[in-house]
């Protein structure tokens, strides 16, 4: 039901949207406003937006203009076919829905076969690399995933204190830190201004871990390593995480983003981008020959790849194919072995289920980054991706039109 506030709302942004669009984005912004304001009346929000014009808007109001008009119709749509909120959790109704809400979060134009099958030629390339490797390294398995839990369990990979580990991560971090510039083009330094931190006494009192701080112009930030289960943080695995939580992956993009204030709509429809972003940079580190003398941890970011690229496609079988819970854990065991920290593969499939689409998003929307840089190098690779950073997440449409651009 539309709340009177929410008419009120609508009612102001629709004097200002029928007055002349300036390049200002402050009409844009009241109308964004109002629009959110109605979670439950897409249509009344997306006539909100209707007569803006693009033209003239700075980059950032243009990306969400755009953003929150692609995502409202998607929401329309699914109130108007399937009577329910977009944004609930939950299993979506059947495969004409789960579509809906990949569109709602990735973008348009989807061919989900071709989506599907990009997908598992990657993770077939992914398990003939660390193939490759583990018989280098003589490590023996029936599966990929065999192999890498035979390494796991290697005392040689085990760290003797949480303060190792993080000591670690600074060490790898110091590495990437230096190639930033390289690796994705040069950043404001305060995004450098960053570290593994061990936790605060507080953040033990309250088993407060895995969380970042943003860097900013007058603050440094920071990671804080979920190290409680030890055993389960071999060393091999360590030095992509800094590649994905710090440098040069989330804590480029997060701050730059915040520093660009999208509109709330946008981050709701372009949920996965950040996460495509960080898993991007781990690829970007990997081809950059970063563990070229070090196969152990080649194999940490194969397993990680390996482990968003088995979520996406789990994802995709179990809402459009009736894949079973048992089947999938079944194929996540083959392809990676051991479970992601974080993600234990009951409770990992379980938040698939209610989170439908999120986990394929993620990894689409690297694919899309790693498809759209695929033959740039040098300026024109640096320049692709400031396109991506200089202000916020976008949807895949957009993501391909600044890919054009360059």
């Amino acid at each position: 039901m539309t709340t009177r506030r929410a008419l009120l709302a609508g009612g102001a942004a629709l004097a200002l949207a029928s007055g002349v669009r300036a390049s200002s984005p402050a009409p844009l912004r009241a109308a964004l406003d109002a629009a959110a304001a109605m979670p439950h009346d897409p249509g009344a929000a997306l006539a909100l937006l209707a007569g803006f014009d693009r033209k003239g808007l700075p980059l950032a109001a243009q990306l969400d203009l755009d953003t929150a008009r692609a995502g409202l119709a998607i929401d329309g749509e699914i109130v108007r076919r399937f009577a329910v909120d977009p944004r609930a959790k939950g299993p979506p109704r059947n495969p004409e829905h789960a579509l809906l809400l990949l569109r709602r979060k990735f973008g348009d134009d989807l061919d989900p076969r071709a989506l599907e099958g990009q997908l598992e030629t990657e993770r077939r390339r992914c398990a003939a690399r660390a193939d490759a490797l583990f018989a280098r390294l003589g490590v023996a398995g029936a599966t990929t995933g065999a192999r890498f839990s035979a390494l796991w369990r290697d005392p040689r990979q085990a760290y003797a204190s949480p303060d190792a580990a993080v000591a670690d991560m600074n060490r790898w971090l110091a590495v990437m830190r230096a190639h930033v510039p390289a690796l994705v083009g040069a950043v404001p330094p305060w995004c450098l201004n960053v570290a593994a931190n061990p936790p605060t006494a507080a953040d033990r009192t309250a088993a407060h871990y895995g969380y970042r701080t943003l860097p900013t112009p007058t603050q440094p930030g920071g990671y804080v390593p979920d190290l409680q289960r030890l055993a389960d943080r071999p060393a091999f695995t360590l030095p992509s995480v800094v590649a994905h939580e710090l440098l040069p992956g989330h804590m480029v993009q997060l701050p730059l983003e915040a520093a660009a204030d999208p509109h709330p709509l946008r981050l709701d429809y372009a949920p996965g981008f950040a996460e495509g972003w960080a898993i991007y940079t781990e690829r970007r580190v990997a081809d950059a020959g970063f563990y070229a003398a070090d196969p152990l941890a080649a194999l940490g970011y194969l397993h990680w790849r390996l482990f968003r690229i088995g979520r996406a496609l789990v994802d995709l079988a179990i809402h459009l194919h009736g894949l079973s819970l048992p089947e999938a854990r079944a194929r996540l065991v083959a392809w990676q072995g051991e479970p992601a920290y974080f993600a234990p593969f009951d409770a990992d499939l379980a938040r698939i289920v209610q989170e439908p689409m999120t986990r394929a998003a993620e990894m689409l929307f690297a694919l899309a980054i790693e498809d759209s840089a695929r033959g740039r190098s040098g300026t024109a690779l640096a320049r692709y991706h400031h396109l991506l950073l200089d202000h916020g997440r976008m949807r895949s449409g957009a993501l391909a039109r600044r890919a054009r651009r360059v």
